[in-house]
């Protein structure tokens, strides 16, 4: 986990939880943007692994989920199968 802004450990287990949750409720063919909070969460999911990011309104989804994707060739080609 990476936060830019100053939270209270006890707001971001809050917040990861609840996101937690939204996220796994969703059905796999659902769009892999979601508007959360004040926040768009946009989410990949690679074998049993779920990737998310918390972006702000005026950032890019497209952008961001090829940035997922990206770390995640990065993942696989030092680690092996990711």
């Amino acid at each position: 986990q990476k936060w830019y802004l100053a939270t209270a450990d006890k707001d971001k287990k809050k917040m990861v939880r609840e996101l937690m949750q939204v996220v796994l409720a969703r059905k796999p063919k659902m769009c892999s943007f979601l508007e959360w909070r004040d926040l768009k969460v946009v989410y990949k999911r690679y074998a049993s692994l779920y990737f998310c990011c918390a972006i702000e309104g005026q950032d890019n989804e497209l952008i961001t989920l090829e940035l997922i994707h990206r770390y995640v060739e990065l993942l696989d080609k030092y680690f092996g199968s990711v």
